[in-house]
């Protein structure tokens, strides 16, 4: 892929820098609230979340598609709000939504993002087919994006994101509500811009393991605020050993001084019938916490062991589970609303 050609040189190091970026609607509802966060040269950064959270809307303000309502973001070295050509200039963009033409073939949707940056057909042509074939998508090149499948779709609109050779690459929701198999296809590309081509990344997700799998650093973003950024590995090293769940039949009574004492024992909640307890050695521990329940003349009803997990962290974080069972119905729901509108 070629480098980008630019006259204008940046000011800045960093190839992200945000400094208390707010969105407000209607003066009330702060989608986005203070969010400040900076993004290394050649790293994938990703933003966990719910739906809800300010994701999307976050990479809007970057990407100059919305305006902030206070705050500061550099991108690619150029202020939003005083460079916005420069930036778009510098960064590709792989929405949610299905944005290609169905009645086009998939080579004159790349040409028409390519027109659209002012790119000459003497360069946008080549590029064009390169970028098919870094996506496998050569053989359907002169086909009419109706007849591609979801997956081909997706990798369509990759294709059109990179048309600009950009520095950055934006990718909202990028495996939403695909199949596991074409979920892992995508992984594989946004590997490859990284390893092979050293592109930065920044992608949003509510998918644990997609953000366990592929990010450098995760930034756990709720309700329009970063509760806390780090790799994979220090946000799960942050909850301090095993998480174990105990359920007792009799929840009146509040045994958590005791099992608190106990040597490997941390950390103990409570809630209704059940202990969420934190320890050194789940193994080791599991057995004491039982025998000590028994002791008192109460009945597990459960336990379960849980080593250092995303979804364990985010919990510990946000109070609440980003669970798959609940995020995919959401996810099918937005993944019909995309395709309607693709087709419409």
């Amino acid at each position: 892929m070629m480098p980008n050609q630019r006259d204008t040189k940046p000011v800045s190091k960093a190839i992200v820098e945000v400094e208390g970026l707010t969105k407000t609607y209607d003066g009330k509802f702060k989608a986005v609230d203070g969010v400040s966060f900076q993004i290394e040269e050649g790293e994938i950064f990703g933003f966990l979340g719910p739906n809800g959270a300010g994701k999307s809307t976050t990479i809007n303000m970057l990407t100059t598609l919305l305006s902030p309502s206070s705050g500061q973001a550099v991108v690619c070295g150029f202020d939003v709000h005083k460079h916005a050509n420069d930036v778009r200039r510098n960064v590709g963009i792989v929405p949610q939504e299905y944005t290609a033409d169905e009645d086009m073939t998939g080579m004159a949707n790349i040409l028409l993002c390519a027109d659209l940056y002012g790119i000459p057909r003497s360069d946008s042509k080549p590029h064009a087919m390169e970028l098919l074939n870094l996506v496998e998508l050569q053989d359907a090149a002169n086909r009419k994006v109706k007849t591609y499948s979801g997956g081909m779709r997706r990798r369509l609109e990759l294709a059109c994101g990179l048309i600009n050779y950009p520095k950055l690459l934006f990718m909202d929701e990028p495996t939403l509500g695909l199949d596991v198999q074409t979920r892992a296809a995508v992984w594989k590309y946004i590997r490859m811009l990284k390893q092979e081509y050293h592109m930065t990344l920044f992608l949003t997700t509510h998918y644990l393991e997609e953000a366990d799998s592929l990010c450098d650093r995760i930034a756990i973003i709720d309700h329009g605020h970063i509760i806390k950024i780090g790799t994979p590995t220090e946000l799960k090293d942050g909850i301090g050993g095993d998480v174990i769940v105990v359920g007792v039949a009799d929840g009146e009574v509040d045994l958590s001084p005791d099992i608190g004492k106990l040597e490997l024992v941390k950390e103990v909640k409570k809630n209704g019938n059940e202990y969420r307890i934190k320890a050194e050695s789940g193994e080791e521990a599991s057995p004491q916490i039982m025998d000590l329940i028994r002791s008192k003349g109460l009945h597990v009803t459960k336990i379960s062991l849980t080593k250092p997990s995303l979804d364990e962290a985010y919990l510990e974080l946000t109070g609440r589970t980003l669970r798959e069972e609940e995020t995919n119905r959401w996810a099918t729901m937005s993944q019909r609303i995309t395709m309607a509108r693709a087709r419409s």
